[in-house]
């Protein structure tokens, strides 16, 4: 069957089709044929250009044998064997890839923002966004120094998270649980905040 989702009965109307030689009978039997083709799938009517598939699909299950009247202008049959062309990815390199593109585009972006109340908010979004995509691939918990240092490297040295913007973060962080409502895996990659007497210290040769 070259198109096993309409199962053999149909196929075999099809086949026979093809012998027909009365070209008016041949033609009536065609139309018979894409009618219960169609209420097959009787919710797909209204869907654009449902009919002109259902006419391609004939033309396929006979190997464009059937000599009829096509209402449409069937698929070429070349083009059923043609390989579709490649698509071209970009090629960019990312320093990190559990990160993504996105994150370092964030990232450059914010470079550009002047100090002030929006460039923490969108310091604090890009890093709850780069701990939930790190524990996204990695079974690790991740923990708060990574994801500082990560944002420094990245920034080259423009975007540092220090404690009042680790806070901020944390409070963007709860308030999407709470949206949520979910305790599900709360623990689980949920980033250490603010105890480590070490971090406090790290941030201060940053700034």
């Amino acid at each position: 069957m070259k198109l096993p989702e309409y199962g053999r009965s149909i196929q075999n109307m099809v086949d026979y089709a093809i012998t027909i030689e009365d070209p008016q009978e041949r033609q009536r039997c065609a139309n018979t044929i894409i009618s219960i083709m169609g209420n097959m799938n009787p919710q797909l009517r209204d869907v654009t250009d449902f009919n002109h598939k259902l006419w391609d699909h004939l033309a396929i299950m006979s190997d464009f044998k059937l000599d009829i009247e096509y209402p449409y202008e069937i698929v070429p049959q070349d083009h059923l064997d043609s390989r579709p062309e490649l698509v071209n990815y970009p090629n960019s390199n990312i320093k990190y890839r559990h990160y993504g593109r996105t994150v370092e585009m964030l990232i450059n972006a914010a470079c550009d923002f002047e100090e002030g109340v929006e460039k923490d908010n969108m310091i604090a979004l890009i890093g709850n966004h780069m701990r939930k995509a790190y524990t996204t691939w990695n079974k690790d918990v991740v923990e708060e120094q990574k994801i500082v240092d990560d944002l420094y490297e990245l920034s080259q040295g423009k975007l540092v998270l220090t404690p009042e913007r680790l806070q901020l973060m944390q409070k963007r962080m709860d308030e999407a649980m709470r949206r949520t409502g979910g305790n599900n895996n709360k623990n689980n990659g949920k980033a250490k905040m603010g105890n480590n007497k070490n971090n406090r210290k790290r941030f201060d040769t940053k700034r």
